[in-house]
């Protein structure tokens, strides 16, 4: 674990650290003894938490199309329509629930006086892709269908995700960019996506690669995990040999560190050079190279046609360098970017907003901005 001076109170996010660990430690240990799995102990201790009432909020759990929703609609009476916001849940693809998200949804609802509806998509390893991105894209597709049942604007519903529900969201918003026979989503919100996989050698991999809340391997353990429902060639697809050259070479204008501003490599960068390709490794990841797993890849056709954008990045985050890329591809296309980074940001910051006395004030700035691009909708 490495916890750059950058990062403001330092002592709390070790103590988060050590929380995770001291639960996935206790989960392995449970796993040893055959009473049940890591990931389902995890699960477990991450949605434990329950929430009451809300003075403010109807909250409802529904179903759209046989996926499992939570909706949040505001008390207060409206004189017109309301906004509309579908949030897809960060951790990974294989972490994450209606309950770990329920207090950002919240916060979202009220704040933004929007109409939330939170997905609980299937998760991997059990449900492989694409798994996860079918369960969004079913969801968004009842509620665009149903949206004068919930009292929403047309005009003025929008796709938000954090981490993995970044990656999500920004696939979903592809899907839908085509479609004449649905109102027209409004905008994206990405908070700190995952947008390739392409390659985990990028500056911000570099940098961040021991930073917490997500480590450079355990990104990759994530998206093994989401396409082959386990974390065999994880050292391979590490040093890049799982994509072949020409493909390398196909994506470059998109997907390389040149693309990266300068001033993003001044940390500790390297160029690296990927090693020998492994077909046999491709065979088993090809589904890499699809825009619905990895949304920094679709076409420039597509690109084009995306709604208004909000990136949100966080400086010691392996996975800002995918969002500043994202950011250029957009912008590149004509897509309007509201791009928000947190200078002394880390993966998960915004999650922690309101952790049991262990928030970040830079992490409630960021979702203060994600709700403020909300009201402007």
């Amino acid at each position: 674990m490495e916890i750059p001076p950058g990062v403001t109170q330092p002592a709390k996010l070790r103590i988060i650290h050590i929380i995770l660990i001291c639960t996935a430690v206790v989960g392995k240990i449970l796993e040893n003894f055959g009473i049940c799995t890591q990931v389902s102990f995890v699960r477990y201790m991450q949605g434990r938490k329950t929430l009451g009432a809300d003075p403010k909020l109807f909250i409802k759990d529904l179903w759209f199309d046989k996926v499992p929703v939570r909706i949040y609609q505001p008390k207060a009476p409206s004189a017109s329509q309301r906004r509309g916001v579908l949030f897809f849940h960060g951790g990974g693809w294989v972490f994450g629930s209606l309950e770990t998200h329920e207090e950002l949804c919240r916060f979202i609802a009220r704040e933004s006086e929007s109409v939330v509806v939170s997905v609980g998509y299937r998760l991997a390893p059990e449900h492989k892709y694409p798994a996860a991105y079918e369960d969004c894209l079913s969801a968004s597709q009842h509620f665009l269908q149903h949206l004068q049942h919930y009292g929403v604007d047309p005009a003025r519903v929008a796709v938000c995700g954090d981490s993995a529900g970044g990656n999500l969201a920004a696939a979903v918003s592809q899907t839908l960019a085509g479609r004449s026979d649905l109102p027209r989503l409004r905008a994206q919100i990405l908070i700190y996506p995952g947008l390739q996989a392409l390659d985990f050698n990028l500056p911000s991999y570099q940098q961040n690669r021991g930073v917490p809340l997500l480590f450079r391997e355990r990104a990759v353990y994530y998206s093994l995990q989401y396409v082959q429902g386990d974390t065999s060639n994880l050292e391979e697809v590490l040093e890049g040999s799982h994509i072949p050259p020409d493909m390398r070479l196909q994506y470059q204008k998109w997907v390389s560190p040149d693309i990266i501003p300068e001033e993003f490599k001044v940390r500790g960068y390297k160029p690296h050079k990927p090693s020998e390709f492994k077909p046999a490794v491709f065979e088993k990841v090809k589904s890499l190279r699809e825009p619905t797993l990895c949304p920094l890849l679709a076409e420039d056709t597509i690109i084009q046609q995306l709604p208004e954008s909000f990136i949100l990045t966080c400086e010691y985050d392996v996975l800002r360098d995918d969002g500043l890329l994202y950011k250029k591809r957009l912008e590149d296309n004509g897509v309007p970017v509201t791009w928000y980074h947190l200078e002394d940001g880390f993966h998960g910051i915004v999650n922690l907003f309101d952790y049991c006395g262990l928030s970040f004030p830079s992490g409630k700035r960021g979702l203060d901005r994600v709700v403020e691009f909300i009201k402007g909708l």
